[in-house]
């Protein structure tokens, strides 16, 4: 399916209007498809509350645009992510946010598996 002749572009900047530290953290859905959606996360010093644990149904990418956080997993891992910093978390790989610095930005890929499709995977650098 093509997008419509009349369908514009849209723009923006991932450090742009991020909302102060008051507003708690900000989830802002950039683009969402039946794919998957991409998403701008913007912390303010948050963590995931005691005991909670994501366990999606997509697979994530998930980057540090600016900022700082560690990330936790039910099997005692754990990540530390700088700016610039990404990495993949495959579907249902529980996982929860330990901190994050006093803005974090994030960028959010969320990859729907359809049809039986294994986890998605990154291309090696």
């Amino acid at each position: 399916m093509s997008a419509s002749k009349s369908e514009r572009p849209r723009t923006g900047g991932l450090l742009a209007g991020l909302p102060d530290t008051g507003a708690g953290e900000v989830f802002e859905t950039l683009l969402e498809t039946a794919g998957g959606r991409v998403e701008r996360i913007v912390s303010h010093g948050h963590a995931s509350p005691l005991g909670f644990w994501y366990d999606q149904d997509d697979d994530e990418w998930v980057m540090v645009v600016a900022g700082s956080a560690e990330l936790a997993f039910d099997d005692g891992e754990r990540i530390a992510l700088s700016a610039g910093d990404w990495l993949t978390i495959p579907a249902h790989r529980r996982h929860r946010v330990e901190s994050t610095s006093l803005t974090t930005v994030w960028l959010a890929v969320h990859l729907r598996r359809g049809n039986g499709d294994g986890p998605a995977q990154a291309a090696s650098p």
